[in-house]
């Protein structure tokens, strides 16, 4: 019994975790802002299409996944966040866009997302980081 439970709990906690696409109002830029919050490249990763658009600072790539998580890895390690908050989303057909402000390494950066949804699940297609102050 305590093995399904278990089986069950992680079940769950999977799903609440993934990228696909949900009807019950679920706002995907919660786990997104989440990670960017963190710093954690990895688990962001997962949410990048297969080939996206990363723009840091006005250098921009067109990457595969990949690339793209050690393009912000690096920006990571240069610029340890401490918060990230988004201030402004909307939404059309089958894509998001939020606008939010991160807090790392002691300067303050906007940061853009836009997600689109295809075959049931949201993935990242651009993400742009720019200095403002």
């Amino acid at each position: 019994m305590k093995t399904m439970l278990k089986i069950f709990l992680a079940s769950v906690a999977l799903l609440c975790a993934s990228p696909i696409a949900r009807s019950d109002g679920y706002d995907v830029f919660v786990p997104i802002a989440k990670y960017i919050g963190q710093g954690d490249a990895d688990k962001l990763s997962a949410w990048f299409a297969d080939n996206l658009e990363i723009s840091i600072m006005s250098t921009t790539n067109d990457s595969s996944k990949n690339q793209a998580k050690q393009i912000l890895k690096s920006f990571f390690s240069n610029y340890t966040p401490r918060s990230f908050e988004i201030s402004h989303t909307a939404s059309r057909s089958n894509s998001k866009y939020a606008l939010g402000y991160l807090t790392a390494g002691g300067e303050v950066f906007m940061v853009t997302i836009f997600v689109s949804n295809s075959k049931n699940e949201f993935k990242i297609q651009q993400l742009k980081i720019d200095r403002i102050r």
